[in-house]
C-alpha cells in the first residue's frame, strides 16, 4: 500500500449525516447542452411560511424560537413559539386595521426579534415584507437606492428599530400616506407609532380569515438584488417558492428527530436571500431555535460571535470564509470554545466565496482534536430569484469550491459556453418575475422557461456528473488579454483570494485588453493585525507593512507556480488597496459582494498604476 493511500484510509470519519441519495437524471442534447434533475420527487411542504409558526405554537408553545442579546448587560432576550404567535396575530390585526390593500411592509433596519415578528405579520396580512439593506440608509450619503426602491414598491408601512438612527434616511423619503413604526425610540419630526402599541392590538376573527386567504402564489416577500448592474430589482418571492425551497434544503439533509433541537447562531442579514430565506425558513419549518448573532466577521465585531459561541452549541453553522478564518484563529487558542462549538454540530456551511484549502484543513484539525470526528463542510448555490438555494453538496465531500447537484424539484440546464457551461434553472423555487418591471421579467427566461442566472460552471468529471459541479464565475465578467487568451474571472478571483489567505479579504481582477493579469486586493485587516501582532494597525499601515506584503507575495507566487504555463491564470502584478469598496459607487453590493466591473471603473487610476511601464513601489511585480 502506498503512503498516500494509507494516509487517506487513516483519516477520521465524518460525523454522521443522513444525506439524500444522489439519484440524478442526465439528459445530453445534440448541441452539447446538459440538463440535470433529481429522480427523487420533492417532499410535501406547507402552503405558506406562517403555517409553520402556527404549527409549532400548537405543538411546542414553550420552545424558544428566537433569541437576541439586548439591554445594558447584553443578556439573551428570548421569545417562544407560543408567545411569538400571539404577538404576530396582534401585529397582523394592526396591519389589517391600516387597510394596506396588499401594499408592502418595508423594514429598513437589520435583524431583530421585532423584524422577524413583523415579517410574519405582514405575510399573515397578505402584504409583502420588504426588508431593505440597512446600508442604503446608514452608509449611503445620497440615499439614491433607498429612494429608488421606495418609489418602486410604494410601501404602506416602514419599520425601523430605532428612529434617531434612521433619521436621515426617513427624512430623505416622501412619507405621505405611509405609517412609520419604531421599536426603540421615535424620530424627531417624523410621526410614528410604536411597535409595542401595535403588538397590543386586540385580535379579531379577521386575522384567521386573512390567513385562510393566503395561497401558494401569494407574494410573501420582496427581496432586492444587489444592484450590481444598476439599481436593485425587487424580486417577487411567493409563499410557494419559499416553502418549497425550505423543503428542498431539509430533504437533502433530513434530521434525526431524536437528536438535539435544531439550533443556529446566525448573523447573515435578512434583507439578503441567504439570511432571510435559506437560514431563517428551515429553522422555522423544523421547529428549531435561532439565536440572532449581532457579531460580524469583521475587526472589532467578531468578539460578539465568539462570546455567543461559548454559550450556544449550534447543530448547524454557516459563515463566510473570513468568518471561519477568525473562528479558527480563536479556537486554536481556546479549547473550551472548541468544545462548545463542536458539541452538537452536524454540518458547517460556507458561502460567498471559495473556502481556502488551508482553512478547511485547520477547521477539520480542530474538529478531530475536539471530537475525534471530522465535520462535513456544506455549500449550495442559487440567487435571490431562486429563493435562493437550487443546488447543494449533499454528500460527504472533502472538496471545496463545489456547488453540488440540483435539489429535488429543480432542473439545471448547462449550456456550452467556451470551456465551461452557462447555468440556467427551472423549478417551483424560481420567481415569477420582478415587481413592477415586466420588461425585465421577460428577459429573465430562455425559450424553455429556464431562468438565466448568469453564472457558469464545469463538471468535476464530465463523464460522471454525479461527482458534482464546480462554480466557474460570472459569464459576463470574463475577458480576453491582448494575446487572445480568455480569462475566467470568477474562478481566478476566488483562487487568488484563497492563495493570499489570510491577508486578503477580496479582490478585483484586471486585464481586459492588456498583455497580462493584474490584481487589486483589499486587505483583511483583522488577519493583518494578527500577523504583525498589532491590534491597532490601520488599513494604511497594513498595506505598507513588510510582513503583510511578504505574505501577500508568497501566496500569489505559490498560486503562479501551480498555474505555470497557463497564462490565463498567472497574476503578473498586484497591489493592496486602502480605500474600502463603496456602496454608493456600486462597488459593494448590499449583500457584501464585489461588483467587478464597477470596481475596475471606479479605480481606473489604480489599474493604470498596475500597468505602468515603470510601476511605482506600491505595485508588487510577480512576473
Amino acid at each position: 500500500m502506498s503512503g498516500s493511500a494509507a494516509a487517506v484510509m487513516t483519516k477520521p470519519a465524518f460525523r454522521k449525516v443522513e444525506w439524500l441519495k444522489r439519484d440524478i437524471d442526465v439528459e445530453r442534447r445534440a448541441d452539447g447542452t446538459v440538463v440535470l434533475k433529481s429522480r427523487i420527487p420533492l417532499q410535501v411542504y406547507e402552503e405558506h411560511i406562517p403555517a409553520s409558526l402556527a404549527k409549532w405554537a400548537r405543538e411546542a408553545p414553550e420552545r424558544i424560537w428566537l433569541a437576541q442579546r439586548g439591554g445594558p448587560n447584553r443578556e439573551w432576550r428570548k421569545v417562544s413559539y407560543g408567545d411569538a404567535k400571539r404577538i404576530v396575530d396582534a401585529l397582523t390585526q394592526a396591519l389589517l386595521d391600516l387597510k394596506l390593500e396588499g401594499r408592502p411592509v418595508t423594514i429598513l433596519s437589520g435583524n431583530s426579534i421585532e423584524h422577524a415578528l413583523m415579517t410574519q405579520a405582514a405575510m399573515q396580512a397578505r402584504s409583502p415584507a420588504a426588508p431593505v439593506s440597512p446600508a442604503y440608509s446608514l452608509m449611503s450619503h445620497d440615499h439614491l437606492k433607498l429612494k429608488y426602491l421606495f418609489d418602486l414598491i410604494k410601501p404602506a408601512v416602514v419599520m425601523v428599530q430605532d428612529g434617531p438612527t434612521f433619521e436621515k434616511a426617513l427624512k430623505a423619503l416622501d412619507l405621505s400616506g405611509v405609517t412609520v413604526v419604531h421599536v426603540a425610540r421615535p424620530c424627531d419630526g417624523i410621526k410614528s407609532v410604536s411597535f409595542a402599541e401595535l403588538a397590543a392590538t386586540p385580535v379579531t376573527a379577521d386575522v384567521e380569515a386573512s390567513i385562510a386567504q393566503i395561497t401558494p402564489r401569494t407574494v410573501g416577500k420582496l427581496l432586492f438584488t444587489s444592484g450590481s448592474t444598476g439599481m436593485p430589482k425587487a424580486v417577487i418571492n411567493t409563499q410557494e417558492m419559499m416553502c418549497a425551497n425550505a423543503a428542498m434544503m431539509m430533504q437533502v439533509r433530513p434530521r434525526d428527530p431524536s437528536g438535539p433541537i435544531p439550533t443556529m447562531l446566525d448573523w447573515m442579514p435578512w434583507n439578503h436571500t441567504m439570511g432571510g430565506n435559506a437560514a431563517f425558513h428551515p429553522i422555522l419549518v423544523d421547529g428549531g431555535t435561532l439565536y440572532i448573532d449581532d457579531g460580524r466577521p469583521m475587526p472589532g465585531q467578531f468578539e460578539e460571535t465568539l462570546r455567543n459561541l461559548r454559550e450556544i452549541s449550534p447543530t448547524y453553522y454557516a459563515n463566510v470564509p473570513a468568518g471561519y478564518a477568525a473562528l479558527a484563529a480563536a479556537m486554536e487558542k481556546d479549547d473550551a470554545l472548541c468544545r462548545s462549538f463542536f458539541k452538537n454540530l452536524s454540518i458547517m456551511a460556507y458561502g460567498g466565496a471559495r473556502l481556502p484549502d488551508d482553512l478547511y484543513d485547520r477547521m477539520q484539525a480542530l474538529a478531530v482534536k475536539t471530537t475525534g470526528e471530522r465535520i462535513v463542510f456544506y455549500t449550495g448555490w442559487g440567487s435571490t430569484e431562486t429563493a435562493p438555494t437550487s443546488t447543494g453538496t449533499y454528500w460527504d465531500t472533502e472538496r471545496v469550491g463545489l456547488i453540488g447537484l440540483p435539489f429535488p424539484g429543480v432542473e439545471l440546464k448547462m449550456v456550452p459556453c467556451g470551456s465551461k457551461y452557462e447555468l440556467r434553472l427551472r423549478g417551483v423555487n424560481v420567481t415569477p418575475g420582478y415587481f413592477g418591471q415586466p420588461e425585465l421579467t421577460k428577459k429573465m427566461f430562455d425559450d424553455e422557461g429556464f431562468y438565466c442566472i448568469g453564472d457558469a460552471g464545469i463538471f468535476v468529471d464530465d463523464s460522471n456528473p454525479v461527482q458534482g459541479i464546480i462554480f466557474a464565475g460570472r459569464v459576463v465578467e470574463d475577458f480576453k488579454l491582448t494575446t487572445g487568451t480568455f480569462v475566467h474571472v470568477g474562478s481566478l478571483r476566488t483562487d487568488a483570494i484563497a492563495a493570499a489567505s489570510p491577508v486578503v479579504h477580496d479582490a478585483l481582477v484586471a486585464g481586459q485588453d492588456r498583455a497580462f493579469i493584474g490584481l487589486l486586493a483589499w486587505p483583511n485587516l483583522h488577519a493583518c493585525r494578527q500577523l504583525v501582532g498589532n491590534a491597532d494597525l490601520s488599513f494604511a499601515e497594513a498595506v505598507q507593512h513588510p510582513e503583510v506584503i511578504a505574505c501577500f507575495r508568497r501566496g500569489l507566487e505559490a498560486h503562479n507556480r501551480e498555474c505555470e504555463g497557463a497564462s490565463s491564470r498567472i497574476i503578473a502584478r498586484a497591489m493592496l488597496m486602502v480605500e474600502p469598496p463603496s456602496i454608493d459607487g456600486n462597488e459593494l453590493t448590499d449583500k457584501g459582494y464585489i461588483n467587478q466591473r464597477a470596481g475596475l471603473e471606479r479605480r481606473a487610476a489604480l489599474v493604470e498604476r498596475l500597468y505602468a511601464d515603470q510601476p511605482d513601489q506600491d505595485v508588487i511585480v510577480l512576473k
